[in-house]
C-alpha cells in the first residue's frame, strides 16, 4: 500500500511539473467568441506576402514591418508574387509549411480571398488583409490594415477641382483621364470617390475618360497616349489614378504628346513618384499627391499580429492609416521617401 501511494504521489508531482513546463512556453486565453488562443512567447515569425513587390510603396510597407517587428521580438519574411495569384496561393501554403505564426497579404486578385483564408484558418495562423479588401466563401471580410479608398480618392478629386478652378480653363475644353485597374475594388472605390468630390466642389462641364490599366508606369503611359491621340480637340487635362504609377505614367503620356505643365493638373495618390519633378526642380503636370505611408501600413500590420499571436489583442476588423495631400512645397516635410 506504501508503494502504491508513493508511485500516485510521483505521478502527481510530475504532472504538476509538466503543467508548469508548459506554462512557461504559452498560456491559453479566451477570445469573446469562445476561442481559445494560444499566447506565444520568444520569437513570432511573420510572413510578409505582397504584390509588385518592386513598387516604393511596399518597400517602405516591408521596411516599415520589419522595423516594427525587430523592436517587438518578431521576425518579419517577405514574399514579392508580383501579380501572380496562384504564387500568392502557394506562398500562403509555404509559410504554413514552414510554421510561420502570421500571416499578412497583399493579393495580386481579390478573388483568391476565400482560398487564402480558408488555408489559413484550417492551419489556425492569423491573416489579415493589407492595402486590399478580402472576403471568405461567405462574404465576410478578413482583418484588414490599410486606407480608406473612398476617402482617398474625395481628397484627390478635392484637390483637382480645387486647381482646375485656379487654372481659369474652360470646361468644355477639359477633360479628365481617371487611370485605373478595372478589376480592381479599392482603385475602383479611389477613382470613384475623385469623380464624386471633383463634381462636389462644384466643377460642371468636364467630361471624363475612364482608362483601364495596369497600375504601372508603363501600362498608364501606353493606354494613355493612345487616348490623347483620340482625344485631339481637348486642351487641358486633369489626371488622377488609382496610385502614382497611373497618374505620373499618364502625365508622361500627355508631356510626350506636346502638352506643357501649364495645360495638365495631376493629382498623384501616393506621391513617391510625383516627387521626382519637385525633387529635380522641374515643371510638370504632376501639381500635388496624396501621401501614403507603406511604412504606417507595415508597421500596423506587424504590430497587430505581434498581439494577435501573444494572446494579448484580436486582430481588429479594420485599421485605416493617415493620408497627407503634398506638393513641391511641402513633400519634403511630410517625410516622402522620392525613389
Amino acid at each position: 500500500m506504501i508503494h502504491v501511494r508513493m508511485r500516485l504521489i510521483g505521478m502527481t508531482f510530475g504532472l504538476l511539473a509538466l503543467a508548469a513546463g508548459t506554462a512557461s512556453c504559452s498560456s491559453g486565453q479566451e477570445t469573446a467568441s469562445g476561442e481559445t488562443t494560444v499566447k506565444k512567447d520568444g520569437t513570432v515569425k511573420i510572413a510578409y506576402i505582397q504584390k509588385q513587390g518592386d513598387q516604393q510603396y511596399f518597400v517602405d510597407q516591408a521596411n516599415g514591418a520589419k522595423e516594427a517587428a525587430k523592436g517587438l521580438g518578431a521576425q518579419v519574411t517577405v514574399f514579392d508574387v508580383g501579380e501572380d495569384a496562384d504564387k500568392a496561393i502557394s506562398a500562403v501554403d509555404t509559410a504554413i509549411a514552414q510554421k510561420f505564426d502570421a500571416i499578412a497579404v497583399v493579393v495580386p486578385d481579390q478573388q483568391i480571398g476565400p482560398q487564402v483564408i480558408d488555408r489559413a484558418r484550417a492551419a489556425g495562423i492569423p491573416l489579415l488583409a493589407s492595402d486590399d479588401v478580402i472576403k471568405d466563401g461567405s462574404g465576410k471580410e478578413a482583418p484588414f490594415v490599410g486606407f480608406d479608398g473612398t476617402m482617398m480618392g474625395e481628397q484627390v478629386g478635392k484637390k483637382a477641382a480645387e486647381l482646375f478652378k485656379e487654372s481659369g480653363w474652360k470646361p468644355e475644353e477639359t477633360a479628365v483621364l481617371s487611370v485605373t485597374k478595372l478589376d480592381l475594388s479599392v482603385c475602383q472605390d479611389r477613382v470613384g470617390g475623385a469623380w464624386d468630390a471633383f463634381q462636389k466642389e462644384g466643377v460642371t462641364g468636364v467630361k471624363k475618360i475612364d482608362l483601364g490599366a495596369d497600375n504601372t508606369v508603363t501600362g498608364a503611359q501606353d493606354k494613355a497616349a493612345a487616348t490623347v491621340t483620340a482625344n485631339a480637340s481637348v486642351k487641358h487635362w486633369v489626371v488622377w489614378g488609382c496610385n502614382d504609377e497611373s497618374e505620373t505614367g499618364a502625365v508622361t503620356a500627355l508631356a510626350n504628346a506636346g502638352f506643357g505643365a501649364k495645360d495638365v493638373i495631376g493629382v498623384g495618390l501616393g506621391a513617391y513618384l510625383t516627387c521626382k519633378d519637385w525633387k529635380a526642380g522641374k515643371e510638370s503636370g504632376n501639381r500635388a499627391a496624396l501621401f501614403i505611408s507603406g511604412t504606417e501600413v507595415g508597421r500596423s500590420a506587424a504590430g497587430a499580429l505581434v498581439k494577435k499571436v501573444r494572446g494579448e489583442a484580436e486582430l481588429p476588423p479594420r485599421t485605416i492609416a493617415k493620408t497627407e495631400m503634398v506638393d513641391a512645397g511641402t513633400w519634403q516635410q511630410a517625410g516622402v521617401v522620392c525613389t
